[in-house]
């Protein structure tokens, strides 16, 4: 038996686990460990390579734009905590609540506010679920498309800036870009940052938004019946142009705040998170909702969220440093190298690879399982990193929408009324996820779409 081959029986078995649902960083860190043992007994593994391992602890933990990962979750639960979802959601439902399609249109530019703002689709599907499904349902709407809209845009905080995906992926790319400069023979690469992957995926999260509210304005014009107006009955104030200043100036200023800082380069990722979950703490109090309960409540859900972010990176910086022990690394990169096509099969294998596992894994065990392994490889044949990275991490938010185990579908399921059949759900997220796809050929095709603004700011 070749090292190689057992690096892909290793590959296979962690995937097997993980769908069988093992716990994710526990998966990891034990495959690999109990591999190079079997390796090192059958003389395929030196198992003097773990030694290295406390070094990439200690590289993590000496990592400062991770440090933005606590506190960007930090701010987003605690905007979750201050009710700032329902108010947007009532100032733009009497905005646009008259109009067929009004009423969907409002949950997705509430939900492209609140990705902005916070970036946890836990949180925001929920919220929204449970505000907006109601109303949705109280107005004649079809459960499959008020499921498909909210779903959808909860899923938004994972390509919107700031996002934690985006802070993960940069920090995963850039170590890509770097064994990719190994294998090209370069010194030194161009860096890939988070700060990167924000301005890169800013425009392509706006063209999904635009392309989510065109399929809410089509399905109003086509079938009218599934989204009809609100009633009277359902809400019969006008439009209070100063209820939605009042809702949406707050999470807009600290959008801007936040974001523009990392862009203008006035501040890094971690910096500007620190501001933000000041600023997200200052609109809480402003609404009355910040005291130590409220405090409590949010630390603890940080605490837990950050733990198993960086508990999965420790034990998927094990299964990597066995992996390439075996030389997997290699068979993966003489594979793709030598696929019919060259490097456009290659990437096209990769993101169908990817698109499919979402149907079975979270983004953040793809991130980290999937991705050190296939960016080297791709980076090195050419592909941009900064686009690649954005092109992942759209891939990666179909993840959320994909039965049978799409985390939105599930988050949606546990707050939704019983009338709301799983079914339906399921149905209402298909036309999101062909738009999903739809956006992944639209950026491949113009990858400047992607490349466009850092070149501006950056450049």
């Amino acid at each position: 038996m070749s090292p190689e081959f057992l690096a892909l029986i290793m590959f296979l078995v962690t995937i097997a686990a993980l769908i069988l649902g093992f716990p994710v960083a526990l998966t990891l860190g034990g495959s690999a460990l109990i591999f190079a043992f079997i390796g090192d007994y059958l003389e395929l593994f030196n198992t003097g390579m773990l030694m290295v391992y406390p070094l990439r602890i200690f590289g993590v933990m000496k990592n400062e734009p991770l440090v933005a990962v606590p506190l960007f979750i930090f701010m987003g639960v605690m905007l979750e905590k201050s009710n700032l979802a329902g108010e947007l959601l009532e100032a733009m439902g009497r905005m646009f609540g008259q109009l067929n399609g009004g009423l969907g249109i409002s949950v997705l530019l509430v939900g492209a506010m609140l990705a902005a703002s916070t970036g946890i689709v836990g949180a925001t599907v929920v919220t929204m679920g449970l505000m907006s499904m109601p109303v949705m349902l109280r107005a004649g709407y079809s459960p499959s498309l008020a499921s498909g809209l909210i779903c959808s845009s909860g899923t938004l905080g994972q390509i919107i800036p700031p996002s934690i995906v985006l802070v993960l992926l940069g920090d995963i790319l850039q170590g890509a870009n770097e064994q990719a400069a190994e294998l090209k023979g370069e010194l030194v690469p161009v860096p890939v940052t988070a700060i990167d992957l924000f301005a890169g995926a800013l425009i392509p999260g706006f063209i999904l938004v635009g392309m989510y509210i065109a399929w809410q304005v089509f399905m109003a014009f086509f079938k009218p019946e599934s989204c009809p107006p609100m009633s009277a009955s359902d809400d019969g104030e006008k439009p209070d142009y100063r209820l939605l200043l009042r809702a949406v100036l707050p999470p807009l200023a600290l959008i801007i705040i936040v974001l523009g800082s990392i862009l203008a380069g006035i501040a890094t990722p971690t910096e500007s998170a620190a501001v933000g979950a000041v600023g997200a703490s200052f609109l809480a109090w402003t609404r009355g909702s910040f005291n130590l309960d409220i405090i409590r409540a949010v630390s603890r859900e940080t605490t837990k969220i950050s733990s198993m972010v960086f508990i999965i990176l420790i034990g998927a910086s094990m299964f990597s440093l066995v992996f390439r022990g075996f030389g997997g690394d290699t068979v993966i990169e003489e594979f793709l190298t030598k696929l019919p096509g060259g490097r456009f099969s290659a990437l096209l294998l990769v993101m169908v690879i990817m698109f499919f596992l979402g149907f079975f894994l979270d983004f953040i065990e793809i991130i980290f399982v999937v991705v050190p392994i296939v960016g080297p490889v791709l980076i090195s044949m050419g592909y941009d990193p900064l686009w690649l990275g954005v092109m992942i991490g759209v891939n990666l938010q179909t993840s959320f929408l994909t039965p049978p185990f799409g985390f939105a579908l599930f988050y949606l399921r546990g707050v939704a009324p019983p009338e709301v059949r799983t079914s339906q759900i399921y149905a209402g997220v298909l036309p999101f996820i062909g738009i999903q796809v739809a956006a992944l050929a639209l950026f491949w095709a113009v990858p400047s779409i992607v490349t466009w603004l850092p070149g501006i700011i950056f450049n």
